[in-house]
């Protein structure tokens, strides 16, 4: 399969040697294939709307009258995003037969004014509360890799991982509370952007923490990830200036970050590392041992699990049995974090981002594996005693980037159609433009490597 990515979609379509109509055909014609995972990997299509929306934008563009250079371009859409007309069930049986709403998010909206196609809604973890990525609702689609087995996609933006994976959709647009965009972009080999938090208009986006929730794209390069993030902000053009590697300077995290990790993603993060060296990228190990706090800040359930709570408690009351049962322990666990005890975290996660704004001076960021194993097999994860463990490990490193308020980037370390692992880089909240800057250029010098 060709990867197709934004930039290269509209310079076809401005040269016509391609309409919206044949590319959103093609993508139906993928979600719709048996053999494939479009039946698990969206909730719901519109097929009728999609290819009126297509030869629309056909007929804009002839007339030269397109509303942007990406018009006609078919993406996905999370299941808790608000969309016109539709119901916003974020992967849930106890919503769907909810009223449709009225109006649609604003960061839906802006996507819609520069005249995208929206194929239909994607898959996701129940509320988008794990990092794994299975919903025993509607079946849980597979990662891109070894799907004979059936491996996990990782979450929650898990159908919005697949569709762009498996050329469904040509980007996929998620939320990030704890690696919900870089966990399934790294488990099935693309790029998935967590944005600086207030960034992106969060209204008409169901919630699951006020504090951690941002809003992202999972695309098939850093450029469609810039370029998604400037209509939804609408404060940059989107365009890159990548960077000379040899001004690169980059922290490696010596706590908690570098624990534990499966053989095959120590190896491809060593190979990532020595690649761009080799390039004139600099490194430095940086201790933080505050890091080493987080897993006893989370013991019951933190900032997330206390917040969830307040936006499910009426829910929980009056649909409680029809949660997923891991999701809704995770959920009710906010009820043993105590006023004083939340404030106290409030306090300590300001306290750890000034100190990690220090540790930043002189460096273009840090650099990490995006999650520290390959993706677990579905059947192993819907063990209930092994569901835990391994969200803990999927949710490991991208969570650091949420608690210091960072934005971050994952992109592929390991070539397509190989064990799946993602390199994360991380900067100071607001540097989403220097962060993208950064980030391309390591997306190029790896992308040549495994090539």
């Amino acid at each position: 399969m060709i990867v197709e990515t934004l930039e290269g979609l509209a310079v076809q379509l401005q040269n016509g040697k391609t309409t919206s109509r044949d590319l959103t055909e093609a993508c139906l014609a993928r979600i719709e294939d048996e053999a494939g995972e479009g039946v698990r990997a969206f909730l719901s299509t519109d097929a009728e709307g999609a290819i009126a929306t297509a030869d629309f934008m056909d007929a804009r563009r002839r007339a030269g009258r397109a509303p942007s250079p990406y018009a006609g371009i078919p993406i996905s859409l999370k299941d808790l995003f608000d969309v016109a007309g539709e119901v916003t069930a974020a992967g849930s049986t106890i919503l769907r037969s909810s009223e449709p709403v009225t109006a649609d998010a604003t960061c839906v909206a802006r996507l819609r004014a520069a005249g995208f196609v929206f194929l239909g809604r994607t898959n996701m973890t129940e509320f988008a509360y794990s990092g794994v990525g299975v919903n025993p609702h509607y079946g849980t689609p597979k990662s891109v890799w070894d799907r004979a087995q059936g491996r996990i996609p990782g979450g929650s933006s898990s159908g919005a991982a697949v569709s762009v994976a498996d050329g469904m959709a040509y980007m996929g647009l998620g939320t990030d509370t704890g690696g919900s965009c870089r966990v399934p972009a790294a488990f099935n080999n693309i790029t998935g952007y967590k944005s600086s938090t207030g960034r992106v208009p969060k209204d008409g986006v169901f919630p699951l923490s006020d504090t951690l929730d941002t809003v992202g794209p999972l695309a098939n390069s850093v450029q469609c990830c810039s370029t998604i993030d400037a209509m939804m902000a609408g404060d940059r053009t989107g365009s890159l200036l990548a960077r000379d590697p040899a001004t690169l300077r980059f922290g490696i995290l010596q706590h908690v970050a570098m624990d534990t990790m499966d053989p095959e993603v120590a190896t491809a993060f060593d190979a990532a590392v020595k690649t761009l060296g080799k390039a004139g990228v600099v490194f430095s190990e940086v201790p933080f041992p505050d890091l080493t706090e987080l897993p006893s800040l989370n013991a019951k359930g933190g900032i997330s699990a206390a917040e969830a709570m307040d936006v499910h408690a009426d829910m929980l009351e009056r649909h409680g049995d029809e949660y997923h049962h891991m999701v809704r322990i995770r959920i009710q666990s906010g009820l043993n974090v105590t006023g004083p005890e939340l404030v106290a975290h409030y306090r300590r996660r300001k306290e750890m981002i000034a100190k990690f704004a220090r540790l930043c001076c002189g460096l273009d960021g840090f650099i990490l594996p995006t999650v520290p194993i390959l993706p677990p097999l579905i059947s192993e994860v819907e063990q209930d005693e092994r569901y835990g463990p391994l969200n803990f490990l999927c949710l490991r490193n991208t969570f650091i980037g949420n608690f210091l308020d960072s934005c971050a980037i994952s992109v592929p370390m390991t070539a397509r159609g190989e064990a799946p692992a993602g390199v994360m880089i991380m900067r100071l909240h607001g540097q989403d433009t220097e962060l993208f800057n950064a980030a391309a250029t390591v997306e190029t010098i790896l992308k040549k490597a495994l090539s």
